[in-house]
């Protein structure tokens, strides 16, 4: 079995919202509020981060959550495209194949 800092895991998007508002409402650090809550102070900061973004107050050319999830959904629909046209090349060359028998 791994160990337990080894193993990935997922939280609700209320969770983390709950998470970030503890940050700013505190007074406390992002270490001392994730070692209160039982998440990796890294998980944390990168939460309060994406929080700033998609709040329109990150650095120039980071990508909202929004953004993030329209780019993945547009490279899974470009990976299926390129998945069909290699099915259709190697039919295409079986068929030509076929027809020269």
């Amino acid at each position: 079995m791994g160990s337990k800092s080894s193993r990935i895991r997922r939280y609700t998007e209320e969770f983390k919202r709950d998470a970030v508002a503890l940050v700013h409402s505190s007074g406390k650090t992002v270490t001392e509020v994730a070692r209160d809550i039982g998440v990796s102070a890294e998980g944390l900061r990168n939460w309060v981060k994406q929080d700033t973004i998609d709040r329109g107050r990150g650095a120039a050319g980071e990508l909202t959550t929004a953004e993030r999830e329209e780019l993945r959904r547009l490279r899974r629909l470009a990976a299926e495209r390129a998945e069909t046209i290699e099915v259709l090349r190697k039919a295409a060359v079986f068929f030509a194949k076929e027809s020269d028998r």
